[in-house]
């Protein structure tokens, strides 16, 4: 369980301060677990399912898919909460101005990223 934490921050591809502070603890104790000198415990694990959708059965046993199925409406609340609790600024900023945008402006950002590919 262990090892699957440390490769679930590394597939949220967050360092460990972020992800210690993603689960209310200190970036020791992470360390600790990731390096097997603590176990898992049952409240690290139900903030893991909850906040990142990781699949509590992948998490303890490895069985499964490392995440839960989303539809894209969660997926995409999922991405936007990560960023609003995140402590990049540029990033709330852009979601904050990209939600701030005309149908007009929508139309000019569409064009212009169909033709940067």
């Amino acid at each position: 369980m262990n090892e699957r934490l440390k490769q679930l921050r590394k597939e949220l591809n967050m360092k460990q301060g972020d992800f210690a502070t993603a689960l209310s603890i200190s970036q020791g104790h992470l360390s600790d677990i990731e390096n097997n000198r603590k176990e898992v415990s049952d409240r690290v694990i139900s903030i893991c399912s909850l906040k990142f959708n990781v699949n509590e059965d992948w998490l303890r046993t490895g069985s499964g898919e490392m995440f839960n199925k989303m539809s894209e409406d969660e997926e995409l609340d999922l991405y936007v909460g990560r960023i609003s609790g995140g402590a990049d600024e540029f990033k709330k900023n852009l979601i904050k101005t990209l939600c701030k945008l005309s149908e007009d402006e929508w139309d000019v950002l569409k064009k212009i990223i169909s033709e940067m590919k």
